[in-house]
């Protein structure tokens, strides 16, 4: 099994379809816009060194008062929300060099941080979960599993459930990492470099799987429910017929909207899968859903706002296509994103309109903010933190 990530697969599609000579390419300009406002920016701390270059899902997460970010080194930070101060710091690997001259391995931390029961759960391209101490740090349990753990783990049911890239789902007892049961996807030759976090809703476990499917599976013992087709593969080269869906599925009531890349977004009746409306469209970042409103970007970096109860679409913005932006956070009265460069960007929820830029680390934004109380965190890179006031 392949796996490719945005970059490669945008290396490849040129190659398929032919490069014009470099008299023809355009470089990628953002648009000019006068800032309606200055981003105020209260804090901000360094964690490690980030991801740097890899693909990873490191997104932060909070409880109360406290933001809680990983490196993929090893290096697990809980930071207050309101001051950025460190109120503990932990070396997650099992055997940590000693001396500098030692061969220093990275615990290749990738799966997004999870909070619940009181822990902290983290995944690797190892094929290990990591439970953590939410108070402390300390490591209270890990675990090997069979496949890189790429998405945010999910909990519910008293379970934690992981997603793997070797197209097993694990649901683990949240205090001693054991196994209590485990489902197997069917998997591509080839596919994109992430997976789908699973979603713990209604006595079940809603997962996106690499074959365009959407399942339900029943939490207590991990049998299928239900399973729909979100994208179907077509065309003659596997690149065309990547229908993976990557992005965590969001229930509310009883339905679940989720989205395909190469495929269609959707909402389904939760209870039994059938379609209730889909729309054409292609993304592998996860949507995000406010009131009446679906917020998402597309695979080229297109961002959309639509009618949630039809699928109707109310806006679009492609001014900041081609630049890798991240899925978008709802922050107040506006929507922002950031891209590949390291710009945030705020826009109007209400038009699409971009009314405000801040350039911030060079690195590069990976994931998308996280709003806590009345901030942005914000996490690019090379581990740059920063807590933004929210106008």
């Amino acid at each position: 099994m392949k796996k490719l990530t945005m970059a490669s697969l945008a290396l490849c599609m040129a190659s398929l379809l032919g490069c014009s000579s470099s008299d023809d390419e355009q470089e990628l300009v953002l648009p000019e816009i006068v800032n309606q406002f200055e981003t105020n920016v209260v804090w901000q701390e360094s964690v490690g060194d980030g991801v740097e270059h890899y693909f990873s899902r490191l997104t932060p997460t909070f409880y109360q008062n406290t933001v809680y970010v990983a490196e993929r080194n090893g290096l697990v930070a809980a930071l207050d929300v309101g001051s950025g101060d460190t109120l503990w710091e932990v070396d997650t690997r099992e055997n940590p060099a000693f001396w500098p001259w030692e061969d220093d391995d990275s615990a290749k931390l990738s799966g997004g941080v999870l909070q619940a029961y009181g822990k902290l759960y983290i995944g690797s391209e190892h094929g290990e979960v990591v439970a953590l101490d939410r108070e402390t740090g300390e490591v209270v349990w890990r675990k090997s599993v069979p496949g890189e753990a790429l998405s945010t783990p999910a909990a519910g049911d008293g379970l934690v459930y992981v997603n793997l890239g070797s197209g097993k789902l694990l649901a683990l007892h949240p205090d001693t990492g054991e196994e209590r049961w485990q489902f197997e996807q069917e998997v591509p030759a080839l596919t994109l470099r992430g997976l789908s976090s699973p979603t713990s809703a209604n006595g079940g476990v809603l997962i996106g799987e690499e074959s365009g499917k959407l399942s339900v599976l029943i939490a207590e013992n991990g049998f299928m429910a239900w399973s729909t087709d979100i994208a179907l593969a077509k065309g003659a080269s596997e690149f065309e017929r990547l229908v993976d869906v990557d992005t965590k599925p969001v229930v509310i009531g009883s339905t679940v909207y989720t989205i395909a890349y190469n495929g269609k977004l959707a909402a389904l009746d939760v209870r039994n899968g059938n379609v209730i409306w889909d729309r054409e469209y292609s993304s592998y970042r996860d949507l995000s859903i406010e009131l009446n409103t679906i917020y998402l970007v597309d695979s080229e970096g297109v961002l959309y706002a639509l009618d949630r109860e039809s699928g109707i679409e109310r806006w679009s913005q492609s001014a900041l296509r081609g630049w890798y932006l991240t899925t978008p956070a709802v922050a107040g009265d506006y929507l922002v994103v950031g891209d590949q460069e390291g710009n945030l960007h705020w826009l109007d929820k209400q038009t699409g309109a971009l009314v405000s830029r801040e350039e911030f680390d060079s690195s590069g934004f990976f994931v998308e903010p996280i709003v806590v109380d009345d901030k942005l965190i914000l996490y690019t890179r090379d581990g740059e933190v920063s807590a933004v006031k929210i106008p």
